[in-house]
């Protein structure tokens, strides 16, 4: 009689499943040698190759067919602010993905949904079509030079998007979705945080049904982010009365009015900025909570007129470890008096490195790559705060490089928009396949 033997990634014996164009076995596995090894029908042994599996799916990803798509994102300007170009943007994604011949492609509002598979288990790949304004229109441009293909959303994230939508294709044509299916989530809206994109979907409960985790193609530059800063970003305004300089008395100045708020807002940054998280981030000096006084300022109409007003931003960043609402409390006692309009709020998240995606993940990335990528938290907001709310396991890992993102000289590693393809594949296949 065959026994199954113990998964490391749980106390539970499994029964797994594994289906391809070879066929459909329900045999008891355990995990071996950095494979699941498959138990016996009879005298017949089975066992899943994640080499052979890795080569099959390569041979589908069509790495000219993935970067032809990236270029034609990257030639849409979907420039937020103000928001620009979601229309022609959604429709290009709408375009690829009946192409690849994906089930259920709509429009919900300015956001694009698809799957493929079948099953109530959901991996959702997820991601963002919007990018900051360029520096310059050539930006929307794609060209490549040696390696690379330069052009705005080049990094950040439009090849990301186009390795998972391929790499979702790659898996389902191998045979590997037969219990279990891989939600496509394409948002606009994210780099503002806007209400147009997750936000939205999260609000009409079309975000995260029956999900067993969320990856985004965010540009991690090699590493896998399972956490993020939450923020608090307010604008506060203190109101005065103009007078002439001369006879200010009959005025109200409202920069001194403001000047004891500023006072008691620096002390809180000396304390706030002594905390650390125990999240892994480099370097150091970046494990520090933040609160940014004065990003923005504006006060008064001239140097000889009394100022009638006085408005500076707040830029709260926590860190996981931090309560939100505990936060803004306390920059809002801060401010008594000030008219307060908030900029944004939004939670920090965090997932175990150790979640069985987390691991699946990097397993595959370092089987691909050949390094070991390392877990670490995000310096800004992350998309997948919205998943993690639902308790549900959530990681950014993508082509691109958080260190050209936004800049005038964006590109991606061409190579890496193949191998994420790979890795988002092998992931999906190990996670949804084995159900």
């Amino acid at each position: 009689m065959n026994r199954p033997c113990r998964c490391p990634l749980s106390s539970d014996k499994r029964e797994l499943s594994f289906s391809s164009s070879l066929g459909t076995w329900e045999i008891p596995s355990c995990w071996r040698d950095g494979d699941w090894v498959r138990g016996s029908i009879g005298e017949r042994k089975v066992t899943l190759d994640t080499e052979q599996l890795s080569g099959r799916l390569s041979q589908r990803l069509s790495e000219p067919a993935m970067l032809e798509f990236t270029k034609r994102l990257i030639a849409i300007p979907s420039e937020n602010p103000p928001g620009n170009e979601y229309e022609e943007c959604s429709r290009a994604l709408i375009d690829e993905l009946r192409r690849l011949d994906f089930n259920d492609v709509r429009r919900e509002g300015a956001c694009v949904l698809a799957s493929a598979g079948s099953g109530s288990r959901t991996l959702y790949f997820s991601g963002h079509y919007d990018v900051v304004p360029a520096q310059s229109r050539d930006q929307f441009q794609p060209r490549v030079e040696g390696a690379n293909l330069f052009g705005r959303g080049s990094s950040d994230m439009k090849s990301g998007l186009a390795a998972m939508m391929h790499a979702a294709a790659a898996v389902r044509d191998e045979g590997l979705l037969s219990r279990g299916r891989i939600g496509i989530v394409l948002v606009p809206d994210e780099e503002t945080a806007g209400p147009r994109g997750s936000r939205a979907l999260s609000a009409r409960g079309l975000l995260g049904t029956d999900a067993i985790g969320m990856l985004t193609p965010e540009p991690t530059g090699g590493v896998i982010w399972n956490a993020n800063r939450g923020a608090i970003s307010l604008r506060a305004t203190m109101r005065g009365k103009a007078a002439h300089v001369g006879r200010q008395f009959e005025g109200l100045n409202a920069f001194e009015r403001a000047l004891p708020a500023m006072v008691r807002l620096a002390e809180i940054k000396k304390e706030v900025e002594l905390r650390e998280t125990q999240q892994n981030i480099a370097p150091a000096a970046a494990r520090n909570s933040i609160l940014l006084l004065g990003g923005q300022v504006e006060a008064g109409t001239n140097f000889n007129v009394t100022p009638e007003f006085c408005s500076f931003t707040i830029d709260r960043r926590l860190n996981p470890e931090e309560d939100l609402e505990e936060e803004k409390r306390r920059l809002r006692d801060a401010l008594e008096g000030f008219e307060i309009e908030v900029l944004q709020e939004e939670p920090a998240a965090a997932t175990p490195a150790g979640d069985r995606l987390g691991v699946i993940l990097s397993r595959h990335s370092g089987s691909v790559t050949g390094r070991e990528p390392a877990f670490e938290m995000c310096p800004g907001l992350l998309e997948t705060r919205f998943y993690a709310a639902r308790g549900i396991p959530a990681f950014a890992y993508g082509p691109g490089l958080l260190t050209v993102s936004h800049g005038p000289n964006e590109f991606v590693p061409i190579r890496n928009i193949a191998q994420c393809a790979l890795i988002y594949a092998l992931t999906a296949a190990e996670m949804l396949g084995n159900g």
